[in-house]
């Protein structure tokens, strides 16, 4: 595979944490470099594990219903844009693995209470739907989540043995 460099700068310098590697001993079969951090490019629905500057592993992505723009208030279908952590695992999900992002932060929740609204949460990296009925809905439209960011089962158990609890996640527009 052909390796592509990204320049993270201020995101190198906020990827460490002090947060346990929150691995899944089921899916400890990954011995590669370290993900040293991960960044979403929303518009062209890519994301990109990285060990500092070098691209370990690219992905296609799903996003929110309404993907365009930053993520303001619940309910609007956008997933969010900047920069948070990777802070907990979900071995049993309503989707095929899934792992939690730091949003919102204070400035999300400071900039939705003053629209009136919630910021909103539950913000993963996700496999595909278990039910059936919402696996078939997933299957036939783009940018089909709340919010999320979804890939394919086999990918999200290769993400989720990859990425440590910790992780600097970047989503850009």
């Amino acid at each position: 595979m052909k390796r592509r460099v990204f320049g993270l700068g201020a995101v190198a310098a906020v990827g460490l944490s002090a947060c346990g590697s929150g691995r899944d001993p089921r899916f400890r079969s990954y011995y590669g470099p370290e993900v040293t951090s991960i960044v979403v490019n929303k518009g062209a629905r890519r994301m990109y594990l990285l060990h500092h500057q070098e691209v370990l592993k690219e992905y296609k992505v799903d996003l929110g219903f309404t993907p365009l723009g930053d993520k303001k208030v619940e309910g609007d279908g956008k997933t969010p844009e900047g920069t948070y952590l990777i802070d907990r695992r979900n071995p049993n999900s309503s989707y095929h693995l899934s792992i939690g992002i730091s949003y919102p932060n204070a400035n999300d929740i400071a900039e939705a209470k003053a629209l009136g609204r919630k910021p909103g949460g539950e913000i993963f990296i996700h496999g595909q739907p278990n039910l059936l009925k919402e696996l078939r809905r997933a299957r036939r439209t783009k940018d089909w989540t709340a919010g999320c960011i979804a890939v394919k089962n086999d990918e999200i158990e290769e993400i989720y043995a990859m990425v440590q609890n910790g992780t600097t996640i970047s989503l850009r527009a």
